[in-house]
Formats: structure tokens, C-alpha cells, sequence
């Protein structure tokens, strides 16, 4: 099958944000991913080959002197010598074991040093649903007259409404066709004329390149997860906010909370790193019991919540996202972060619900490892080792 995934750059920002962060802190950290599938899919036979072969592309997909160009511009917070990393990243297709069982679930590992082996997700991920949509006959059902329109639709629902918001489709889209249409119809439909709502951008470095607009993300669960096993899972979100803060210098100031459920994020948020950073962004949980949890942590710590940014990004769609839009009104700087809905609501498609998390970890070689596990504030998106999660959980409380 062709090569899906033909740019370096094809990848969401909070890869490389992370990426630089663990160069910084752990650069001899261990790892291993595990892809998860919350539907149980069964895949079609030979899934497992189709997508090894994905994998031994990759080998031959490096950053080019334009994409770099263009993220020393927009991504003024990463050194200069981290390109020069980039320059020389090679993807390692032996890190990745992909394997199908004879009811034809899917397992696959990704294992290795942490800052190499953070690069697969988005990959992977991409890989699995163009290829399911392919095999499915999706794409060959694929209107693009149709979808266009629709795009355009729901953009001009989008600005109209008040929203604002990016695209952070890449992980479960239904091609990359696809998505590259959904993000330029968003461009050219917000340059039409003045809304009241604003086209951010999108997390996908290369779209964002393309259409020269706004790349987005901060960063994800997994140096949270990380963490917990260095300085526990009370004091994992403070240390984390205190040394991606130390990284950035104050950029990239979009927290996100929930790796452990929003009790132990706001049981130490000290008014220092509140303070530091500009917002936080809500993953799980009841957008609204979640919003009135952090207006109100904010008013304790004496900090005006209206001068705060929070950036939804739960399974959203328009309608959902219109509710929250009035319900914050006043109160924060709202905005919305939206994959799926964008991405891969294509006329008679069903998208994937699948994931790639950090499961094991060890600070350098020569440490034991240790389970990673992430609990949220939704019960079905708690992810590890089952006895770990109910040890955690005891710890934390109702």
C-alpha cells in the first residue's frame, strides 16, 4: 500500500514539546507505549503486516530545511539547537512490535529511550484509522463535494457562534486528505470576513506549515504519568508544572490537569504556578462541575478566573461545544480544542476509539521499571495496570 505518513512534520505539537522537555529532564528515561483500542476492534486479517509496512517507511521520513524554517518561526520556545536534533532523528522501526491475534485484535509496543520512541504515537495512530477507513471502503465512498460542504458548514456554525477554536484532529482522522481539506476550508471560510468567533489554528504542525496559521498544543498526559513514579502522585502535577515552566520560560502555559483526576490537581495548585500559567486545559469530567471547580480554586488563591484561559478538548462537537461557550460566559477565557468531530465525521464512517499510552517507564537503563497509569475524571479513560489504578485510587479518595 502507498506511504501514508510522508512528512516529518505530519505530527501534532505537543510531540516535539514533549520531546524537548524529556531531553531536558530525562534524557536517559526508558519507556514503553501500549496501543489500546476502548472498542475491542477486530481488525482484518493481515491488519498486522499492512501496518508493519506503515512502520518501515518511517524509517525513511526526516525533517526537511522548510519544515524546520517554519517551526524556528512559530515556535519560538524550542532552542535552536533542538532542530539540530531534528535534523539528525532517524525513526527506529525496531522500537515498534505490532502484533494481531487469531480473533484479530490488535497489540502493539512501542519501547525504548523516551525521547525516540515519544515520536510514534501520532504515527501510529494515524496509520491504524486511514488504513481501517481504507479497508473499510470509506475512503472509496469518500464525496469530497460533499465533505467539503460540510466543512464549510460547520465552520461557518463555528465562527458564527463565538468559538473559538483549532483543529486537533490528526490521531483519529479519517486520511490525511481529509484532514488537509477540513483545515484549509477552516482558513479560507475565517479570512471571508470579520466573526465573532476565531479560527486558532491546528495541532498539526505540517497543516499548520501549509496554511501558514497557528500550530497548538502544550503538551499530554504522559509526563504526568511519568512523574507520578518519580515524586508521587500528590506531588507529580506541582513538579511537573514547576519544570515545564522552568523549559519554557512561561511558554506553552496551558496546564492539563486531569492525569489523576481533578482532587490531586487542585489539593496543591499553589497560587505561584496559577499565576504562571495562563490556563488550564479540561480532558475529562463535566465540563461545567469542571469549570466551576476552577473558577473557584482561582477566587481562593485570588486570582481573577476572567483573566484565565481554559481550553476544552473532551470528544467535542459543535452543539457541546455552543452549551459550554454560554455557560463560561463571563467567567474565563474559553476555548475548544475538537479532533474527532472535525476530522473524521464523514457521512456513513464510524472513527476509531484508540489510543497510545505510556504504560512502563525507568529513569535511566540502569533503574527497575514501573507501571505509568493515568486516571481522569471520566471512569472510562482510566488506562494501566488495573491493581495499580484501584492502589492509586485508594490513596486519592472518593
Amino acid at each position: 500500500m502507498r506511504q501514508i505518513i510522508e512528512h516529518f512534520t505530519d505530527n501534532d505539537l505537543y510531540t516535539f514539546t514533549c520531546q524537548y522537555y524529556v531531553m531536558e529532564n530525562y534524557p536517559r528515561a526508558e519507556v514503553e507505549y501500549s496501543f489500546i483500542d476502548r472498542n475491542k476492534s477486530v481488525y482484518p486479517e493481515g491488519f498486522a503486516a499492512l501496518l508493519q509496512e506503515q512502520v518501515d517507511y518511517m524509517a525513511s521520513v526526516v525533517i526537511t530545511d522548510e519544515e524546520i524554517d517554519y517551526m524556528k518561526k512559530k515556535c519560538v520556545f524550542l532552542p535552536i539547537w533542538y532542530f539540530t536534533f531534528l535534523k539528525g532523528y532517524r525513526f527506529n522501526p525496531s522500537e515498534v512490535d505490532i502484533r494481531q491475534d487469531e480473533e484479530g485484535h490488535l497489540s502493539i509496543t512501542v519501547k525504548g529511550k523516551w525521547f525516540s520512541t515519544i515520536m510514534w504515537e501520532m504515527p501510529l495512530l494515524s496509520c491504524i484509522s486511514e488504513l481501517v477507513h481504507t479497508l473499510n471502503g470509506d475512503i472509496d465512498r469518500y464525496d469530497p463535494e460533499l465533505e467539503q460542504a460540510r466543512a464549510r458548514e460547520k465552520s461557518e456554525r463555528i465562527f458564527s457562534a463565538g468559538l473559538v477554536l483549532g483543529d486537533m484532529g490528526t490521531r483519529r482522522r479519517l486520511s490525511f486528505a481529509h484532514q488537509d481539506m477540513v483545515v484549509r476550508t477552516m482558513t479560507e471560510v475565517y479570512a471571508e470576513r470579520q466573526w465573532p468567533g476565531k479560527f486558532t489554528g491546528t495541532s498539526n504542525v505540517w497543516l499548520a506549515k501549509k496554511y501558514n496559521i497557528s500550530c497548538l498544543g502544550t503538551m499530554s498526559h504522559q509526563i504526568i504519568s511519568f512523574e507520578e513514579n518519580v515524586s508521587g502522585v500528590f506531588e507529580c502535577n506541582f513538579n511537573v508544572m514547576k519544570k515545564f515552566s522552568d523549559v519554557y520560560d512561561g511558554d506553552n502555559g496551558i496546564y492539563l490537569y486531569d492525569c489523576f483526576g481533578d482532587k490531586v490537581f487542585f489539593g496543591n495548585l499553589s497560587k505561584r504556578m496559577a499565576m504562571m500559567y495562563k490556563g488550564l486545559r479540561v480532558d475529562s469530567g463535566r465540563e461545567e462541575e469542571q469549570l466551576d471547580m476552577i473558577v473557584d480554586k482561582y477566587r481562593q488563591l485570588g486570582i481573577d478566573p476572567a483573566s484565565k484561559q481554559v481550553v476544552f478538548s473532551n470528544g467535542l462537537n459543535i452543539e457541546r461545544a455552543v452549551e459550554i461557550h454560554k455557560y463560561c460566559a463571563g467567567k474565563v477565557q474559553d476555548s475548544y480544542g475538537v479532533g474527532t468531530f472535525l476530522t473524521c465525521d464523514v457521512t456513513g464512517c464510524s472513527p476509531l476509539n484508540i489510543v497510545v499510552k505510556l504504560t512502563k517507564c525507568r529513569i535511566t537503563e540502569l533503574r527497575e521499571w514501573h507501571d505509568c497509569v493515568k486516571l481522569s475524571c471520566d471512569k472510562g479513560k482510566t488506562l494501566g495496570n488495573p491493581e495499580k489504578c484501584r492502589f492509586i485510587q485508594s490513596q486519592i479518595g472518593d
